[in-house]
């Protein structure tokens, strides 16, 4: 049996492969069970939700148990992220070439959020990398409803040292 927890379907096209897929092998193998799920999520907020599904696994759940646990709690994950290139904004068309080259040069970061649809949404821009990441601890702090018990992920592109940072920031914080 397969649950298939798909990338974002406003992000990607995975999800809709993954239903196909799933169409086409359940009339090879009527007796198994192929579930695809949308996360409505990306990166380490797919992570998380990963996480969770695993331990519904662990705690005895079944296939069809921890897919409809999945989404129903799927738009119980926040995804808070920044990044310090806007190129790679740019690259992906979340950008326009012109502000990627006036932000850039301007040092602003955007801080930006996985809406319940799955979207990438601009929340707002601060100047320089710091303020960036103190901004991500902000919205935690602001819209985190059980942050002392809850689970965390924090997740970086090739800067341990900024991660290591929010971790900190969230500690201190947060608990």
């Amino acid at each position: 049996d397969v649950l298939y927890m798909a990338f974002s379907s406003a992000l990607s096209g995975t999800y809709d492969s993954s239903r196909m897929a799933a169409e086409e092998l359940r009339g090879k193998y009527p007796d198994r069970k192929i579930l695809p799920v949308d996360t409505k999520a990306a990166s380490m907020g797919q992570a998380l939700m990963v996480y969770y599904a695993a331990q519904q696994k662990k705690a005895g759940k079944t296939i069809d148990e921890t897919a409809s646990y999945v989404e129903e709690n799927r738009l119980k994950i926040a995804h808070w992220f920044t990044v310090d290139d806007l190129n790679h904004l740019k690259r992906g068309g979340r950008v326009s070439s012109a502000a990627a080259l006036f932000g850039s040069l301007l040092g602003i970061k955007p801080v930006l959020h996985v809406d319940d649809e799955g979207r990438l949404i601009p929340m707002s821009k601060v100047r320089g990398r710091e303020n960036a990441l103190k901004a991500l601890v902000d919205r935690m702090e602001e819209t985190a409803l059980n942050p002392k018990t809850d689970m965390v992920f924090i997740s970086h592109g090739d800067d341990p040292a900024a991660a290591a940072r929010v971790e900190q920031m969230v500690k201190d914080r947060l608990g």
